[in-house]
């Protein structure tokens, strides 16, 4: 009995640690305090109008080509970062065929995503608009989960960039083709109506501040040099 209790505490543990280690930065090696960017727009003054005019403006490109790649873009898993990535970066770049890559950006993009992110959201707790205006989404199924969480900045644009720079430093042939995906990403969300456009910008700016903190992690830079190896081995047999 004791050994079948000493063997589950170990898998529980065991677990617990796999699922916190997809950080390579620690809360205070990453740029945790971002409250240095300002305030959200002040209800009523020009800026927030401009928001509330984005708002309308990206529900008119809900049923387009562009709303269904804001609705793919929700995912922020990595097997669907990397497939929307995967055309700007000029390669497929999945967990079977880039294993060297999928473990970079693993790793990485919560640094970006939730670390960086967490101190502004929670200082401003800024309402979201869908949940402001309270109008549907195309996302359904994730609107009640981020309805109390702070829109205020972007972890979706923070994201989108970091990683975009991450994969630019592995193929720098196509860094502005990522770094234009890496906006798009962000983008996304206020076309989705989970993020005003001053909170997509804000985002935008906090994702380009991942990167010195990660090129300062021995552990990152190690893992950044098998990427590397990897591309330029995949890259000989096209």
């Amino acid at each position: 009995m004791k050994k079948s209790i000493f063997i589950f505490a170990f898998l529980f543990a065991a677990t617990i640690s796999y699922a916190q280690s997809n950080h390579y930065l620690t809360k205070e090696e990453a740029p945790l305090d971002t409250t240095f960017i300002g305030p959200p727009p002040a209800f009523g003054s020009l800026l927030f109008e401009q928001d509330f005019h984005m708002y309308q403006y990206g529900k008119t490109l809900r049923n387009t080509e562009r709303g269904k790649q804001a609705v793919k873009d929700a995912n922020t898993s990595t097997d669907n970062i990397l497939e929307v990535f995967s055309e700007a970066f000029g390669m497929k770049i999945s967990k079977e065929e880039t294993p060297e890559i999928y473990k970079l950006i693993n790793t990485m993009k919560e640094d970006a995503g939730s670390y960086a992110t967490r101190c502004t959201k929670n200082l401003y707790m800024r309402t979201r608009p869908y949940a402001l205006y309270n109008e549907p989404t195309p996302v359904p199924e994730a609107e009640e989960h981020l309805r109390h969480n702070g829109s205020y900045v972007s972890g979706h644009s923070a994201t989108g960039v970091a990683v975009s720079m991450v994969l630019a430093c592995i193929n720098p042939e196509r860094q502005n083709q990522l770094y234009k995906r890496g906006l798009d990403f962000g983008e996304s969300r206020w076309i989705v109506g989970f993020h005003h456009y001053s909170d997509v910008k804000a985002g935008q700016m906090v994702g380009a501040l991942v990167l010195p903190a990660l090129i300062n992690n021995k552990e990152f830079m190690k893992q950044l040099d098998k990427a590397k190896a990897e591309f330029a081995r995949l890259s000989k047999k096209q």
